[in-house]
């Protein structure tokens, strides 16, 4: 490594543990998208104050005295918000010794918490926050248990500072991954969900459990309960949860946590929503949810919001049988809340996600399928997951009073000839640097002698 690459890397590393003040700033002339799913406005502004967004679109003044960016020829949007990510919890997926998104061997399951594991300082933080990611959902992934653990909401700004709102919510695998983690069927996948559900319920009714409840940055208004809770009361011999497992699902059955529940089949997805039925307090999002254009209304019936890949139309598994491109736009169609997130194609790579809706947008294009609006997609990777994580209309939007995530762009950032050129989250201008950057410099810049021996030639 060269003294100058190490150089980048120590001080970019350095740079995690700076504080660093939000900046008033304007840019104007720029292409504005508000991120509510509304069109794109030609010859815009955006104005933020504070670390929040004071106003954005035509006729908008910039205030005396303060600082102008001409945006013309680019385009500006809130910040990108990415659903179901690993961000932070690996550094290189095939070295177990920096890979904590599965624990196979673990005793708990439900009380599995990611934010403490959590690295910032993980390559994939820097190169998702030079993609225009600006906060992200991390979610854990089954090992031992139907249950995976508990996810967290982070921003991806320069500090260590990154977990805003720790254990946001469950996350279950159902369907044919559920099946294999019960012990080899479905039925023994809900006999075990429900168990724990109703072992969860009795517990937090007799165990006058003690918790801590406080907001964080991010979620405003809200109130984060604590799952690290101290339960009193005796508990039957017949459970199968430990009590930390059982602490933990509380939040869950009383609606104070979300649980997120991997699902493709119709059947399947059907079967998960009739869990309302016995917990009617249950605050579900679905994910993947591949065949859920063929119950879209049953989903739109139950007000229940979806997580799910912008193109998925191979029949890769007897849950899948019924894939489609046009899932998401038919969902959409029936009324169905549909965020598009990192599941499958972009856990690792979330900045990918503005390809996956431009996507959506082509599919429009094509006779008989069902894609979105330039709105619609661009909403899909922005306010909508935001909504779905429970920040309301806090991020993913250019609406007054937002967070001050804001992204200016080369070009229509649906484009993949198109890239960020400054990035702010919290009002505060982010680097772009990162591992990829770097080597591309260095070996741009190298005198020919100086390559590796496979190069010289």
């Amino acid at each position: 490594m060269s003294a100058r690459f190490s150089l980048a890397a120590g001080i970019a590393l350095a740079a995690l543990a700076l504080p660093a003040s939000a900046q008033d700033i304007a840019i104007t002339n720029a292409t504005v998208v508000l991120g509510d799913g509304s069109a794109p406005v030609e010859g815009g502004t955006v104005v933020v104050r504070s670390g929040r967004v004071v106003a954005a679109g035509a006729g908008v003044a910039v205030p005396a005295g303060m600082q102008a960016v001409d945006g013309r020829g680019m385009w500006v949007t809130p910040g990108l918000f990415a659903s179901i990510t690993n961000l932070g919890l690996v550094d290189v997926d095939a070295v177990s010794e920096s890979n904590d998104i599965a624990a196979s061997a673990s005793p708990f399951g439900a009380a599995l918490d990611v934010a403490p594991a959590i690295n910032p300082a993980a390559q994939d933080f820097a190169y998702s926050r030079a993609g225009g990611i600006t906060r992200a959902s991390v979610t854990p992934i089954a090992g031992s248990s139907i249950f995976a653990g508990q996810g967290a909401m982070v921003d991806l700004g320069v500090d260590y500072d990154a977990v805003r709102h720790p254990r946001a919510f469950q996350f279950v695998e159902m369907g044919e991954r559920g099946a294999d983690l019960a012990g080899g069927s479905r039925t023994s996948a809900h006999a075990l969900l429900r168990n724990a559900l109703r072992e969860a319920q009795s517990y937090g009714e007799d165990a006058e459990l003690i918790g801590t409840s406080r907001t964080r940055s991010g979620v405003s208004g809200s109130a984060v309960v604590d799952s690290r809770m101290v339960g009193t009361a005796e508990r039957d011999g017949d459970v199968l949860l430990t009590r930390f497992d059982a602490a933990a699902l509380v939040p869950v059955v009383t609606g104070e946590q979300k649980l997120y529940v991997e699902v493709h089949r119709a059947a399947d997805i059907l079967s998960v929503l009739a869990l309302r039925e016995e917990f009617p307090a249950l605050d579900m999002v679905l994910v993947g949810v591949t065949e859920g254009w063929l119950v879209a209304d049953a989903i739109a019936a139950a007000g229940v919001p979806v997580i799910t890949v912008a193109l998925s139309d191979l029949p890769a598994s007897f849950e899948r049988l019924a894939a489609t491109q046009s899932n998401v736009g038919r969902m959409v169609d029936a009324g169905v809340t549909v965020a598009i997130g990192g599941y499958e194609s972009s856990g690792d790579h979330p900045r990918n996600l503005p390809q996956q809706a431009g996507n959506l947008v082509a599919l429009n294009r094509i006779p008989g399928a069902a894609g979105l609006s330039w709105g619609e997609a661009f909403a899909a990777i922005s306010s909508v997951p935001a909504r779905v994580a429970g920040l309301g209309e806090n991020a993913g939007t250019l609406t007054a009073g937002a967070l001050g995530d804001v992204v200016l762009w080369d070009g229509d950032p649906l484009e993949v000839s198109s890239a960020p050129v400054r990035v702010f989250i919290d009002g505060v201008e982010q680097p772009l640097d990162n591992h990829q950057t770097r080597l591309r410099d260095r070996y741009r810049t190298l005198e020919r002698g100086d390559l590796p021996p496979a190069y010289r030639r």
